[in-house]
């Protein structure tokens, strides 16, 4: 199963785990390394220095292969240079599409992951040399950069291609793995399941919201949270903020009911205020169900926290069984 993915990535189970930015830190990351998926550290807008850092966190915990995140809406070549410097195995691209960024990062000996939308954005990756293409379907929890469903999304990259294309969005057990492969995926990439995981570094409270959300309780919103790059549509749980912002008639930033109040701390004691893009991290408090909990619309498939090794086992598991019922049911 994802045989053409193994290869390339140097991993035994065709599973990705999403690059949250908050939730993924190097315990997470290395543990789904570990049992033999592929994590994904997110690591963009930071120092040249704690890139470094957050390389060797990772490392520290596995000798197995991981890409580093970069968003290449913010200035990327300081960081994309240290990936190079420090002999990282891969590099995860999203949010713009930069040939000149997959090939120099394919010459610095580096794997190229780059998440599109669409097939034609798919094409040119590949045309500049990307290793791997992320089809990001509109089910996607947190920063969704496209506008197609994962059931149209993913044949239709898989199409355009000859490499080997992960499936993400709306993806959380082994039934949603097994049918993204039938349509074409060589692996699923998976953000919203792994919030479950014990790994994740997110407040209970917005973990009990996953664990008790149906697919209905997410909301796609443009201009909800105040993401810190322009133009970057967004997926979240519903919740007090979002509910009053939509009962206002979806009123744009600068117009928004309470806007700029303050509902909880960090937890270094720094302010978030409402309509924050701020993941609740342990140790945060205050008003934690206002603030903005991501996620995608996989969420009913999460109902128990788990390990995030055993999350990857599972998956696994349940898809290799399902396709294998697939085949021998015709």
């Amino acid at each position: 199963m994802g045989n053409a993915v193994l290869d390339v990535l140097s991993i035994e189970k065709p599973i990705l785990s999403a690059p949250m930015a908050g939730a993924a830190g190097p315990d997470l990351v290395a543990a789904v390394c570990n049992a033999g998926g592929y994590g994904v550290i997110p690591l963009w807008g930071r120092s040249g220095a704690a890139v470094t850092a957050g390389i060797d966190a990772v490392r520290a915990l596995t000798d197995r292969p991981f890409a580093i995140n970069l968003n290449l809406s913010f200035p990327y070549q300081e960081q994309l240079e240290v990936c190079i410097e420090k002999g990282a195995h891969g590099v995860s691209l999203f949010w713009g599409m930069e040939p000149s960024a997959i090939a120099r990062a394919k010459a610095g000996g580096l794997t190229v992951l780059m998440s599109v939308g669409s097939a034609q954005e798919a094409r040119v990756a590949e045309d500049a040399g990307a290793d791997v293409i992320v089809a990001q379907g509109w089910e996607a929890g947190g920063h969704v950069w496209g506008q197609v469903a994962s059931m149209a999304l993913i044949p239709a990259v898989a199409d355009a291609v000859n490499i080997p294309v992960i499936a993400a969005g709306g993806i959380g057990d082994g039934r949603g793995m097994a049918a993204a492969m039938m349509l074409g995926a060589s692996g699923v990439l998976i953000g919203t399941r792994f919030l479950a995981s014990t790994e994740a570094t997110i407040h209970e409270t917005y973990r009990k919201r996953i664990l008790d959300a149906s697919e209905a309780d997410t909301q796609w919103a443009h201009d909800l949270y105040d993401v810190t790059w322009p133009d970057a549509p967004h997926r979240t749980l519903s919740n007090s903020t979002s509910r009053a912002w939509a009962a206002a008639g979806y009123p744009a930033p600068g117009k928004r009911a309470q806007e700029g109040e303050e509902i909880g701390q960090r937890p270094g004691g720094g302010p978030v205020v409402r309509y924050e893009s701020y993941t609740p991290l342990e140790g945060s408090s205050g008003d934690i169900e206002a603030m903005s909990l991501w996620s995608g619309q996989g969420v009913a498939q999460v109902r128990e926290v788990m390990p995030a090794a055993d999350i990857v086992e599972e998956i696994y598991r349940e898809a290799r069984q399902h396709l294998q019922a697939g085949a021998s049911a015709l």
